[in-house]
């Protein structure tokens, strides 16, 4: 039989990291919460983002908001107007995840709704609102 080398038991450089228990959880299979840790290929790029572009991040636009009393609210009816705080056009706020990132104006393509982006929120200015 042949020996592997050491060459042979490594993962290929595209491979993805792999998360594995810590030697203390692997001696003890019993553990109720095993400590994991990230194994990153030394030769790993720290620069490289790739693997985080397929994450899906949920879009929204709004167009304003009010509040309404619940009685308010029950009396609603086909028709009825809701009246917003944003002024007619004035730019809507692009969120991602529930943070503004941006702001746009709304146009019309291929008779579907879209925004024209018009300001991106500076990457100074995201990460000061996270810590709010």
């Amino acid at each position: 039989m042949d020996n592997p080398t050491p060459q042979d038991n490594q993962a290929p450089k595209d491979a993805a990291p792999e998360a594995t228990p810590a030697p203390e959880a692997a001696a003890n299979p019993e553990a109720k919460s095993p400590d994991l840790r990230l194994h990153v290929s030394p030769n790993a790029d720290p620069g490289n983002v790739e693997f985080i572009l397929d994450i899906p991040l949920r879009v929204s636009v709004e167009l304003g908001r009010t509040k309404l009393l619940v009685q308010d609210l029950l009396k609603l009816h086909k028709g009825s107007v809701l009246e917003l705080n944003k002024l007619a056009g004035e730019p809507l706020e692009v969120l991602v995840n529930d943070r503004v990132v941006a702001k746009g104006e709304v146009i019309v393509i291929n008779e579907k709704f879209g925004i024209r982006l018009i300001d991106i929120v500076s990457h100074s200015q995201r990460i000061r609102e996270l810590g709010a």
